[in-house]
């Protein structure tokens, strides 16, 4: 019982005042890769900033060499950091909400007609940032069925088109 107890408290010690883990703030650089089903499409410098400020932290993102115009300067804001819980504030009148879970974060929405799945990791001194997307129309629905006397549920499939991927170390 006192081990259960004591999880919680050292867990504490590895996070901020405002729930992140210390391993994930500051700033990363490496190159992001793009790919579609037919192989790799892209790839250029990329660089992810994440530093606390008084009740959130900056959240930057930098796409390319061009560090003004790859700029993409959002926040992320804890909702309720205790359960993991926060949003990607795009400063636009966009915000995301975000999960950390297990230490790994994601976030999942539509935008444009395409289903997003974002999700980043800190492993060894490794970030590895990822975004699936593909349409939000289903290709697929299956079930809806009786099947040896069991009500089967409609499932559907979606495609997946894109994976954008990049290991980011420290700068």
């Amino acid at each position: 019982m006192f081990l259960a107890f004591c999880q919680p408290l050292a867990a504490q010690d590895t996070s901020d005042s405002l729930g992140l883990p210390q391993e994930w703030i500051g700033k990363w650089g490496g190159t992001l890769e793009i790919y579609s089903l037919q192989g790799k499409q892209q790839e250029l410098p990329m660089e992810l900033h994440i530093l606390p400020r008084d009740s959130f932290y900056t959240y930057s993102i930098i796409y390319g060499a061009d560090k003004e115009e790859g700029l993409r300067d959002y926040l992320l804001k804890p909702v309720r950091p205790e359960m993991g819980w926060y949003k990607i504030d795009e400063q636009n009148t966009i915000e995301m909400d975000v999960y950390l879970l297990n230490g790994k974060m994601y976030s999942r929405f539509d935008v444009m007609g395409s289903l997003l799945l974002s999700t980043a990791e800190v492993k060894e001194g490794v970030m590895t940032y990822e975004i699936i997307s593909g349409k939000l129309e289903a290709i697929r629905t299956t079930g809806n069925q009786t099947f040896e006397g069991e009500d089967i549920p409609e499932v559907n499939s979606f495609p997946i088109q894109v994976r954008q991927v990049a290991y980011l170390r420290r700068l």
